[in-house]
């Protein structure tokens, strides 16, 4: 449209310049017209300039709309990053705040072994200053002892003499011994005072710093007044040797389904049930198929998990949380339809800690599930008795809990297990369904969530 306007006010110049500028006067006899058109080559010429104009215009949009593109790749790569490195300064945070409660721990137990080092060295000088004065004694009896033997009116004395003798040799020997437990208690005690100051010199180097933000903290709430349905805990078992997770079980030559006692890092350990396939294992963090767990669980159950490893069950997202903190780990969603159709995703991701409500945050790798969880986003875990902040009330719309965000998603595998039969709507949507985008809801039969490092 600006090109034509161009045009038509161009046009008009080119015309009144072939007109001859010495118009001859009113007197004189009219002159021969002329034409009122410009010249087809000069046409030609304007109309080339304008389609080159043109043609330049073009390329220039085209540039710029590049240069745009690329400006917002680097914006998204720039939050990306700052996501990532908001996560970590939060980690970091949470360090630091477990470094400083170690080190009160270490300076009280110093105080401890300052104050039980001065009473050992009393008690020590106290004891070498009574060891003296016996060995003393000792010297002036044995001296007497002596002089009585020698002398024939001590003769009859001589037992008596000895008996004492030997009771002062037994007093001195236990003296002895008394002593050199002593010197041992106090050597150990030094041993562990010049440790405890290692491990201080040590943390004065990170350079601790008192966090500027407090962490994020869980509502409470009153738990529901239901039996709890915890997991299998693992009673005296040998925890030194014990495997990390259900890959490293699998490393080991444990190649056969089941459950097994794994113990990550900086954790307890604890049963679970590992998935052996196709040459690999998986850890098992969640389990349906067929109804006989209710998993309209509280918060506190659901962190702590419930269920059978051998039926339906939740690890816990305390046991979860210590299992990805180990490594990168890739979640693995396994669904089946009640027409026996099996489907799968597989994601990258991160777990938050309890501050943050265990919120996970996903980027698909793999998978023929569309849109099974919502990507690029933070989803936080709620349940019916803890809601996390600025969430809509999905647990109580909907059932159990699960990892919404602000608009509560269209995805739960820890709802209501529906029969495929079930009429209305909404109760469909309380139960264990998801949607792909602009598709039908899709009831579920059985599902299986499921963890296994990158490397």
């Amino acid at each position: 449209m600006h090109t034509i306007k161009l045009f038509l006010f161009v046009v008009p110049l080119v015309i009144a310049s072939r007109v001859d500028p010495d118009l001859s006067s009113f007197d004189s006899a009219p002159s021969e017209p002329k034409s009122r058109f410009a010249m087809l080559d000069d046409v030609k010429i304007l109309a080339n300039g304008l389609l080159q104009l043109g043609h330049g215009l073009k390329d220039f949009v085209h540039k710029t709309k590049g240069q745009i593109n690329d400006i917002f790749q680097k914006l998204n790569i720039f939050d990306q990053s700052f996501y990532d490195l908001s996560l970590r300064t939060n980690e970091i945070k949470e360090e630091e705040k477990e470094l400083r409660r170690t080190t009160s721990k270490l300076q009280v137990r110093n105080e401890e072994v300052k104050n039980m080092s001065v009473e050992l060295n009393a008690k020590l000088e106290s004891l070498l200053e009574e060891k003296t004065a016996l060995q003393h004694k000792v010297r002036a009896l044995e001296e007497q002892l002596t002089n009585l033997i020698l002398s024939p009116a001590g003769a009859q004395e001589h037992p008596e003499v000895a008996s004492l003798k030997s009771f002062v040799e037994q007093q001195d020997n236990s003296i002895r011994e008394l002593l050199q437990s002593v010197e041992e208690q106090y050597k150990q005690l030094s041993q562990q005072h010049i440790q405890i100051k290692e491990i201080e010199n040590q943390l004065r180097k990170t350079g601790i710093q008192e966090p500027t933000e407090n962490s994020l903290s869980s509502k409470s709430r009153a738990p529901r007044t239901t039996p709890p349905h915890h997991l299998n805990e693992t009673k005296n078992i040998e925890q030194d040797d014990l495997p990390a997770d259900c890959s490293a079980v699998y490393n080991r030559g444990e190649h056969t389904s089941g459950v097994y006692t794994i113990k990550p890092s900086n954790s307890q350990g604890f049963n679970v049930y590992c998935d052996t396939q196709s040459g690999s294992s998986w850890t098992l963090i969640q389990h349906r198929k067929d109804g006989s767990q209710d998993f309209n669980e509280t918060w506190e159950n659901y962190e702590k998990g419930f269920g059978s490893l051998n039926g339906e069950f939740w690890l816990g997202l305390e046991k979860i949380y210590a299992l990805v903190q180990q490594s990168n780990y890739i979640l693995r969603l396994e669904l089946q339809d009640w027409k026996d159709s099996k489907h799968y995703a597989e994601y990258s991701f991160h777990l938050g800690s309890h501050e943050t409500n265990y919120t996970l945050h996903v980027a698909e790798i793999a998978g023929n599930i569309p849109g099974a969880l919502p990507e690029h986003t933070d989803l936080m875990f709620s349940t019916w008795n803890h809601r996390a902040e600025g969430q809509l009330y999905c647990p109580e719309s909907y059932s159990g809990g699960w990892w919404w965000n602000d608009i509560c998603g269209e995805n739960n595998l820890n709802g209501k297990y529906n029969k495929p039969r079930t009429k209305s709507k909404p109760e469909r949507r309380r139960g264990i369904y998801w949607r792909p985008q602009s598709r039908k809801l899709y009831a579920i039969k059985s599902t299986k969530m499921m963890l296994q490092p990158t490397t």
